[in-house]
């Protein structure tokens, strides 16, 4: 080694950060190549007494120098931290695999019990989750709580075999009457994708004492973002939960709203850049109603939510104790409606936890919209095998009575009155008010009957009324759903998938207004209901007056004084 580089060492090692149990190199910048580059590093590590923390980052390390490290290691049994991120800078990617299997290697000789394992900003891809494979499996990382592995191009086979790893872990620890409790998890910008993500999700299930986890950026989609959704409902400590620029869509979006729902302790959600949009944002809207008493922070950014739905979201926060920041920047809420959204926080004195609407993308073109809509149905359709566009997804058993299966095929007031007394008996039999899509549809068929004539009207609405009394008696995201798939299909909401658009009949909305003045139809509903009419009652032009009427009727529901 040249004397040059020893003397700069030397100026290094003086500036050594020394703790209780500590000994930080961090940022140092030191050049590590061989053994007699780290000779009084390892000097320092080998005469610390009561080693507890190593921290190593910003540094490069070779493959000789970390075996020379990994030596020094082998005695300190009491090391529980080590900060090794951006500890590989310039090195050869097939370099890092060795020295990691040194490093691990002398910890399990040691005897360690890791608490913490921070290896971020390492880019190792799957070889090197390959080179702490046998570590995670160990005894070392029975005790471990803090896993960080931030921008590593794990990719998806290193996401498998940390899964794997971690599993493992979780059943020798948990046969020895210790099981693995890791309580944080950060892996972002790792293009895990979704098979790493479903894999990560079974160890998360498995595990089950997460408090924080933190997967930004990884090219998940719903399929896995469903799957980490499940896994969460079984983590019931999570504090933290970062899944930033991920994609949602509706049926994540809903997965995660459905996870939520049994989630107590939840402080910070960050579905921020996760294309939430509208539908998600209402579904999230009904948990945050019933649930999430401790929230404190809620990021939905650049979710192409638009104006309704985002004071939707405001209006479920009012009564958030803990709540500290609501972000719903970068969405789609127009001039207009960032103005009503702040005028909304204000009016409820909650102003101050609302974060800069800044970037908002403006409200979405109508025809760009529909361009948009049809080649995601027509996508759907396809995923899906559908070839009729106006299949039905009432979607009726093979057993089912057939006057039942003729009238809601192709309903008709003859039909109707001809199912006699016990329509509604049957009705409610055979339409599965579980599934918010089929009590949407079943409530626009029956509704397109409405008519004046005595007979027919009170056939519609005990009907109806049957009908909504049993779908409102489930849980609250249960009947948003249903809402948010109603107002998709009256044309008062943008939507995904196959759900097509009605024509719109006096009918609709008629039997619609009288179901909000029942008692089975809840107030926060009834306002959700009034913020969709009245921001997009153009889309119901053709029928005007029953639009009106609707209008002032939810006006006063939401406001009996008026």
């Amino acid at each position: 080694m040249a004397s040059d580089d020893i003397a700069l060492l030397a100026e290094a090692l003086s500036k050594t950060h020394v703790e209780y149990g500590e000994l930080s190199y961090k940022g140092q910048g030191l050049k590590l190549d061989n053994t007699e580059s780290v000779k009084e590093l390892v000097r320092e590590i080998e005469e610390y007494q009561g080693l507890r923390a190593l921290r190593l980052e910003g540094n490069t390390v070779g493959v000789e120098a970390a075996q020379a490290i990994a030596k020094a290691l082998e005695c300190k049994d009491q090391l529980q931290s080590c900060h090794w991120s951006d500890m590989f800078t310039g090195r050869l990617r097939s370099e890092i695999p060795t020295a990691l299997r040194s490093l691990g290697s002398a910890l399990m000789t040691a005897g360690a019990r890791l608490r913490e394992l921070d290896l971020s900003d390492n880019a190792f891809g799957p070889d090197g989750v390959k080179g702490i494979e046998t570590l995670l499996k160990s005894s070392a990382c029975h005790s471990l709580q803090e896993l960080r592995l931030n921008n590593c191009g794990m990719g998806i086979g290193g996401g498998k075999i940390l899964a794997a790893a971690l599993t493992e872990c979780h059943e020798q620890s948990s046969a020895l009457g210790a099981p693995l409790k890791l309580k944080v998890f950060q892996a972002g910008r790792n293009r895990l994708e979704n098979e790493g993500a479903t894999a990560l999700a079974l160890a998360f299930q498995l595990m089950g004492s997460l408090e924080e986890v933190h997967m930004p950026q990884n090219g998940i989609n719903h399929a896995g973002v469903t799957a980490l959704a499940t896994a969460m409902q079984h983590n019931p400590h999570l504090r933290i939960l970062n899944l930033n620029d991920n994609t949602f869509t509706k049926r994540g979006a809903l997965a995660m709203a459905q996870a939520l729902r049994h989630l107590r302790t939840v402080q910070v959600i960050n579905f921020g850049d996760c294309l939430v949009r509208s539908e998600g944002a209402i579904a999230l809207s009904a948990v945050l109603r019933e649930g999430l008493p401790t929230l404190k922070e809620l990021n939905l950014s650049f979710g192409e939510i638009t104006e309704a739905a985002a004071l939707v979201l405001a209006q479920a926060v009012q009564d958030k104790p803990h709540m500290e920041k609501l972000d719903l920047n970068g969405n789609c809420l127009g001039e207009e409606g960032c103005e009503a959204l702040k005028e909304t926080m204000d009016n409820m004195d909650r102003a101050d936890i609302l974060a800069s609407l800044s970037d908002d993308e403006g409200e979405p073109d109508e025809e760009e919209d529909e361009e948009v809509e049809d080649e995601e149905n027509g996508k759907e359709m396809k995923e899906n095998g559908v070839k009729d566009e106006s299949e039905s997804p009432v979607k009726l058993e093979p057993t089912c009575h057939p006057e039942i299966l003729s009238f809601l095929s192709s309903p008709t007031t003859e039909t109707l009155l001809k199912l006699g007394d016990n329509r509604t008996g049957l009705i409610q039999q055979h339409v599965d008010v579980s599934d918010p899509d089929k009590v949407a549809d079943a409530f626009l068929r029956i509704s397109s009957l409405y008519s004046d004539d005595h007979e027919v009207k009170k056939a519609v609405l005990e009907t109806i009324d049957i009908l909504l009394k049993k779908a409102f008696s489930g849980s609250s995201l249960q009947t948003y759903s249903f809402l948010s798939t109603l107002l998709v299909m009256l044309g008062l909401l943008k939507g995904e998938g196959k759900v097509k658009k009605v024509q719109v009949l006096p009918g609709h909305l008629l039997v619609l207004e009288h179901a909000v003045q029942q008692d089975y139809f809840p107030q926060d509903h009834a306002t959700l209901l009034d913020t969709f009419v009245a921001r997009h009652g153009k889309a119901l032009k053709s029928c005007s007056h029953a639009r009106d009427s609707l209008k002032s009727t939810l006006e006063r529901r939401i406001s009996p004084e008026c």
